[in-house]
């Protein structure tokens, strides 16, 4: 699941494919990656998410850099291939 923003969230209409990247700041030589297609994607409790994700990782609310009203969706992503390095 991934929660971007909206401009972002409307590229899996036109192709559902995609990748994600997560790397280790402390190793930079490893990570994992997740290729797959968008199955499903909501509005829907988007900005609450973010807001828990920002408390969990951040230890306070989402900074919000494109101003409140931007609008999150969640994407949630069917792994066709999932690979790690390091």
């Amino acid at each position: 699941m991934i929660n971007t923003r909206l401009v972002t969230g409307r590229r899996p209409r036109r192709d559902p494919r995609v990748a994600v990247a997560i790397s280790d700041p402390q190793k930079p030589g490893r990570y994992h990656e997740v290729r797959g297609r968008v199955v499903h994607n909501s509005t829907e409790g988007a900005a609450e998410h973010i807001d828990q994700l920002a408390q969990r990782y951040l230890g306070g609310p989402y900074p919000w850099f494109g101003g409140r009203d931007e609008v999150r969706i969640i994407l949630t992503i069917e792994p066709d291939r999932v690979r790690s390095m390091g």
